[in-house]
């Protein structure tokens, strides 16, 4: 059986984000496979092929990964350090979504490699805008490199 290639990883621990944000993007139409992931730990095994994604085919990697920094086990800056120093996973967009407006978490944030950082808006026409606007940009005006 083959699973389909999943084109957004999404890794939120608020459910109530995390539905708001694929409810914008299924509304806008813009992407089809998305993965809901609620921890940082989770996301790791997903993109390496641990755990319980060991049968997982590793080479298909996601067009995105939409990513929270305050999360359980693993934070979001410790998943993205990961991902931006394999030879793997480098080329991943990340952008980082979250309600941190700290000055040292958006550095740190773009040290490591992040593709782009937003802060939440709070009401959700504002959120739902904004991951309109960035599921757009990413799943389809962003060119990536050929496999």
């Amino acid at each position: 059986m083959t699973t389909p290639e999943i084109e957004l990883l999404l890794v939120e621990d608020s459910r109530n984000d995390a539905e708001l944000t694929i409810r914008a993007l299924q509304k806008n139409k813009i992407v089809n496979n998305i993965l809901h992931l609620r921890d940082g730990a989770a996301a790791l095994d997903f993109l390496f092929g641990t755990g319980e994604f060991s049968e997982r085919n590793i080479r298909q990697i996601p067009r995105v990964v939409l990513l929270d920094l305050k999360m359980p086990k693993v934070d979001g800056l410790e998943v993205l350090r990961q991902i931006k120093s394999n030879a793997l996973t480098k080329n991943i967009p990340v952008v980082v979504l979250t309600s941190s407006k700290e000055d040292p978490d958006i550095k740190m944030a773009y040290e490591l490699g992040a593709n782009s950082y937003i802060v939440k808006p709070v009401d959700f026409e504002g959120f739902s805008k904004a991951v309109g606007e960035l599921g757009l940009y990413w799943m389809i005006l962003n060119q990536r490199p050929q496999k």
